[in-house]
């Protein structure tokens, strides 16, 4: 396998910060170009850029959409070939992630999760097919450890997760032999910034992880550039969650 992605140009979505940001990172760092979409974080995408052209000059842009947005697909692909003449990679990383009780699920909820979590990756593969199969590039999802086993009180994004599951799978058949496609499903990696865990949950999360640790953005990353490189992978979702799925 060839780890080297020099002359390939990724397209990363959420790609400014967190997990997409390390992604973003270790794809640079193999020689890729990268093209980091945000929809908020003006700061940090520009930060990121700016620190990636300053190691190697004209490597990096960004791209501000909104996914759910109709004319966001077309507009991500034709910033990567406006930025860098070609797009071998796309990296659906950008996603909603909050919980929703059973009863009180409402159309909204649904939109967002749903929309940010599997329509926008679908429809964005979709448009950058035709790109992708000129250079015989690749797809990767991050999915979930809980696309297979959902997490309670999280069944709307559960469900957008499976779904996301089952897209790669169908993609890596539609879009053969040309495009591979493939996911990475995170177990505790980054926790969210707003509270949705409180400290007890944490602990309980990490006393049923077999490796007894949370993971690192970084370890993301390691597989997204694994499966970028790999030639003959396609159609699997690797799990990244220091053991935790054989366990739950």
């Amino acid at each position: 396998m060839n780890a080297d992605l020099t002359g390939k140009t990724g397209l990363i979505t959420g790609g400014a910060r967190r997990v997409g940001a390390a992604i973003t990172r270790r794809l640079h760092a193999a020689g890729a170009n990268v093209l980091v979409h945000y929809r908020d974080s003006d700061s940090d995408a520009s930060k990121l850029v700016a620190e990636l052209n300053g190691l190697r000059p004209k490597s990096a842009a960004t791209v501000k959409a909104e996914l759910l947005a109709p004319i966001a697909p077309r507009a991500l692909v034709s910033a990567a070939l406006e930025s860098f003449g070609r797009l071998d990679l796309l990296v659906n990383n950008a996603s909603a992630f909050f919980p929703v009780a059973l009863g009180a699920i409402e159309a909204s909820h649904w939109e967002e999760l749903v929309g940010s979590n599997l329509r926008a990756p679908l429809f964005i593969a979709q448009e950058a097919a035709n790109e992708l199969a000129k250079q015989e590039g690749a797809i990767i999802n991050i999915v979930d450890i809980h696309a297979e086993r959902p997490l309670k009180g999280y069944p709307v994004y559960s469900i957008a997760k499976a779904g996301l599951a089952a897209m790669t799978r169908s993609l890596a058949l539609e879009l053969a032999p040309r495009v591979r496609v493939n996911g990475v499903a995170p177990g505790a990696i980054a926790w969210p910034e707003d509270g949705q865990f409180d400290p007890a949950e944490r602990d309980r999360v990490i006393a049923t992880t077999p490796l007894g640790r949370t993971g690192t953005p970084e370890d993301i990353a390691q597989a997204v550039h694994f499966l970028a490189c790999a030639p003959y992978v396609t159609g699997q979702i690797l799990a990244v969650d220091g053991g935790r799925s054989i366990y739950l």
